[in-house]
C-alpha cells in the first residue's frame, strides 16, 4: 500500500506542476500579446524587458511547484553570478527538455533562441515574441537578430549541440554560437547542467514517470573570447565541453538517493547528424 501511495503521489506531483504550467501560460499569453502591440523593438525595448523578466517569474513559479512538491531539486544559483555581467552568449549542453527553463528562471534579460515550432506554439509564441526571442528558421537572420539583441545590452541563450543531447557526452557542436560571438564580437560564456535521471531526454516519453526526486545541478565554465577562426572556435568549445563532462561530478543528493546512470544512446540515433 505504502509504495501504490507513492507511486500515486510522484504521478500526481509530475502532472500538477505540468497542469500548474499550462495554467500560467495560458493566463500570460493574452496579456503578453496585447502588450506586444505597443512597441515593435521587443528585444531592446522597454516591453522586451517586461516580457522577459514575467517569462523569468512564471518559470521560477513552475520551478518552485516542482521544489515543493518533491517532484525535483534544483542547485541552479550560479546563473545569478552573471545577472549583472554586460552582454554576453551563454552556452550550455542540452542534457533534458528543461535546461532553457532553468536558465531563464534565473535571469531578467536573457533573450532565448527557440526552434521555429515552439515560437509558433499557442501558449509560448506571444510571451516568447514579446520577450524577443529568435527563431531558428534561418540561419542568417538569426545571426542578424542576435547580434542586434546583443548590442541593445541583453544575453542571449544558445545551446551549440542544437538539439538535445543523444549522445553522451555532447553531440557534435554546430557553428552557430562561434558565428554569432564572431558577429557581435561577445565573449561565450560556458554553463553545465548535470541531472541525476534520464526522464526529459530526447526520446524519453514526458509520461513514463521516473524515480523521484529528480535532481538538477547547473555550473558555470570557462568564458572564451569572441573567435577569428569560427571552425577553430567551435572544435577548441566542443573539446572544452567534452573534457569537463567526461569528468565524474558529485551531484548534491541525498545519501538515499544514488544517481542514475543515463541509458546507452538507441541504436538507431546516428550520433554524427543527430536530429
Amino acid at each position: 500500500m505504502r509504495k501504490w501511495l507513492r507511486t500515486g503521489y510522484e504521478y500526481l506531483a509530475l502532472t500538477l506542476g505540468l497542469g500548474i504550467l499550462g495554467l500560467v501560460l495560458l493566463v500570460w499569453s493574452p496579456f503578453a500579446w496585447l502588450l506586444s502591440q505597443a512597441q515593435s523593438d521587443h528585444a531592446g525595448g522597454f516591453v522586451g524587458r517586461v516580457g522577459r523578466f514575467v517569462n523569468m517569474m512564471c518559470i521560477r513559479f513552475y520551478l518552485w511547484t516542482l521544489h515543493a512538491t518533491r517532484a525535483m531539486r534544483f542547485d541552479i544559483t550560479a546563473l545569478d553570478a552573471l545577472r549583472d555581467d554586460p552582454p554576453l552568449i551563454i552556452a550550455p549542453n542540452h542534457p533534458r527538455l528543461l535546461d532553457a527553463f532553468l536558465v531563464i528562471s534565473r535571469l531578467p534579460n536573457v533573450v532565448c533562441i527557440m526552434k521555429n515550432e515552439l515560437m509558433d506554439n499557442l501558449l509560448l509564441r506571444n510571451g516568447a515574441r514579446l520577450a524577443g526571442y529568435i527563431g531558428n528558421d534561418s540561419l542568417m537572420r538569426m545571426i542578424r537578430d542576435s547580434a542586434y539583441t546583443l548590442h541593445s545590452g541583453n544575453h542571449l541563450l544558445l545551446f551549440p549541440e542544437g538539439t538535445r543531447t543523444v549522445c553522451d557526452p555532447v553531440n557534435p557542436f554546430t557553428a552557430a554560437v562561434a558565428l554569432i560571438a564572431a558577429r557581435a564580437r561577445v565573449p561565450v560564456q560556458t554553463v553545465f547542467i548535470e541531472c541525476d535521471s534520464p526522464y526529459l531526454r530526447k526520446g524519453c516519453s514526458l509520461f513514463k514517470k521516473p524515480s523521484l526526486p529528480i535532481t538538477f545541478r547547473l555550473r558555470l565554465g570557462r568564458r572564451f573570447d569572441p573567435p577569428d577562426d569560427v571552425r577553430a572556435f567551435t572544435s577548441s568549445l566542443e573539446r572544452y565541453f567534452r573534457d569537463e563532462l567526461s569528468t565524474p561530478t558529485v551531484m548534491p543528493v541525498a545519501a538515499s538517493m544514488m544517481p542514475r546512470v543515463p541509458p546507452p544512446v538507441s541504436p538507431g540515433i546516428d550520433c554524427a547528424n543527430p536530429t
